[in-house]
């Protein structure tokens, strides 16, 4: 069987009459098999798997099939499943089975997708790399002594290395967007609340949302549109109508596209991802868009505010976590104090810890107005000059990532190097609005470049028209 680059493909061929749902799903158990060193799935699912291609075939030859029929779906593991395991890639839930089914994941289901597996990520979506799972680091399909990005690392690489068509991560400060960068693929993150967060393992509550990993910006449109919408089960999911994404992607003749120099002229900046930014500027431009330098004054305070609110949001909902109601508990613990110090000096990774820690010091009554309330009102600052540049244009354009994907290793005594992976994307993070990373070429070794759009709050039809637009402009078709 060959592979599929979107769901359209897929229905044509199931119309056709030459494949069905079930050999679908069997050539993705054989590839997840055959690629198990890749590390993306922590829990295959193959008899379910099976009995839903099974029905949705069934609905597909009455007519009644959902819009979602053919698509098969890796999970990233912070996304509750009735009665399957959850553990965000961490020892401290070990054991753990969700009671309850997510509102997205639902919504998935509800559509006829069929999900095939849990998918490994970084602890508790904390990394850049994939390699603070508790399960082991994922590899690039490209060169297996890569890094997949992170923290969708394993939803990312189960794309890229066409063991499911498409997989659903979450996004906190670019962790669908990096990864996809890193291995060739479209990672998309809606605007803050345009998804229920019911269901999602909390990282950073004010700025955590379900993303998608895809091989085609019209698989993003039809996911956003099958999952958005209100939610009677998280009162900070928005009300905004929700359009017919995948019926709104033609683009408009003309847009205004602005790019941050401060981005290109950085130092840090690989120069062949540089140059493919520019490249992808100079394509645009002579297909007749406006497109103009624009400043960013706050460059540098992008990364130190968002490392301040998101350890301090990480420090408080990860308190749950301490062995007494589920999951890991320390074996050795002699006394209640002992077992939460136990449980949770055992059950977290080093890198969950070090945020905790932070998170705990910036919020403590000595430094909260020196750190904290300071990190909120930046935030405030990047909120409102990304709006306004966003009046201004209609999409900001930037690279996704500074570098391609390092080796595995890398970063793992450098946590500063960790955290500046995440420059050009927390951007759109701390602003709450819409972006995407489209496939920008390759660099000299054949790394996947990526290039990130952003687009204004609840604009994403636009977005998502125009991200189709460039990559057929920009890149051949996906191999």
């Amino acid at each position: 069987m060959r592979r599929f680059n979107s769901l359209t493909e897929v229905r044509n061929e199931l119309t056709a009459g030459t494949t069905t749902c079930r050999q679908l799903v069997e050539y993705y158990l054989d590839n997840i098999q055959r690629e198990s060193n890749l590390n993306a799935f922590l829990e295959v699912w193959p008899d379910e798997a099976r009995a839903q291609a099974d029905a949705v075939d069934a609905k597909l030859a009455a007519g009644t099939a959902g819009k979602l029929a053919g698509m098969v779906v890796g999970l990233k593991d912070v996304l509750a499943y009735k009665d399957h395991a959850l553990q965000s890639s961490s020892h401290i839930l070990d054991g753990f089975k969700s009671l309850f089914t997510g509102t997205a994941v639902q919504r998935l289901l509800d559509e006829d997708a069929i999900f095939i597996g849990r998918q490994n990520c970084d602890e508790f979506a904390m990394g850049a790399s994939n390699e603070t799972s508790y399960f082991g680091p994922v590899r690039n399909a490209l060169d297996p002594t890569r890094v997949s990005g992170g923290s969708s690392g394993g939803s990312a690489v189960a794309v890229q290395a066409d063991l499911c068509l498409a997989s659903i991560g979450s996004d906190t400060g670019g962790s669908v967007r990096q990864p996809a960068a890193f291995c060739g693929i479209v990672g998309f993150k809606p605007t803050y609340s345009r998804i229920s967060r019911y269901g999602l393992i909390a990282y950073a509550s004010s700025f955590d949302q379900i993303g998608t990993l895809t091989r085609s910006v019209e698989d993003a449109a039809l996911l956003l549109e099958v999952m958005a919408g209100p939610d009677e089960f998280d009162s900070t999911v928005s009300k905004e109508p929700v359009p017919a994404y995948s019926e709104l992607l033609t683009p408009a003749p003309h847009y205004r596209i602005g790019y941050i120099r401060d981005c290109l002229e950085r130092p840090g900046l690989n120069p062949e991802i540089k140059a493919a930014t520019e490249e992808a500027l100079d394509v645009l431009r002579g297909q007749g868009h406006v497109v103009e330098a624009v400043d960013f004054p706050y460059l540098d305070y992008i990364v130190p505010s968002y490392y301040i609110l998101t350890t301090a949001e990480a420090s408080s909902n990860l308190s749950r976590f301490d062995g007494v109601k589920y999951g890991y508990r320390a074996p050795d613990a002699t006394d209640l104090e002992s077992l939460y110090k136990k449980t949770r000096s055992q059950g977290f990774g080093p890198e969950v810890q070090r945020r905790i820690l932070l998170g705990t010091f910036v919020l403590s009554a000595d430094y909260y107005d020196a750190y904290y309330t300071k990190a909120q009102r930046v935030r405030r600052l990047i909120k409102e000059k990304t709006d306004e540049l966003l009046r201004q244009y209609d999409f900001l354009v930037l690279p996704t990532t500074p570098t391609t994907a390092f080796h595995i290793g890398d970063v793992e005594q450098d946590t500063l190097a960790m955290y500046l992976a995440d420059i050009f994307t927390v951007q759109a993070s701390l602003a709450g609005v819409p972006a995407i990373s489209v496939p920008s070429g390759t660099d000299s070794e054949g790394m996947p470049i990526g290039l990130q759009i952003l687009s204004g709050a609840f604009r994403e039809e636009h977005l998502l028209a125009f991200s189709k637009l460039v990559t057929e402009s920009l890149t051949p078709a996906l191999p």
